[in-house]
C-alpha cells in the first residue's frame, strides 16, 4: 500500500482495496505521504494554468 500511496494511487481507492477506512489508511501509512507538498503543488498549479 505505501508503494500505492508513494506512486500517486488515490488514497480512497487505496483504502478500498485494502479494506481499510481513510482514517485508518492515514494513521498507518502518513509517513508515506511526507513530501508530497512538492507534487500536490505542481499538480495544482498545473490545473490552475489548464484552467480546471
Amino acid at each position: 500500500m505505501s508503494t500505492w500511496l508513494s506512486s500517486g494511487v488515490e488514497p480512497q481507492e487505496v483504502a478500498r482495496r485494502a479494506g481499510h477506512s481513510v482514517a485508518v489508511l492515514f494513521r498507518v501509512y502518513a509517513k508515506c505521504l511526507d513530501g508530497g507538498a512538492t507534487t500536490a503543488n505542481a499538480r495544482i498549479e498545473q490545473a490552475l494554468k489548464n484552467g480546471s
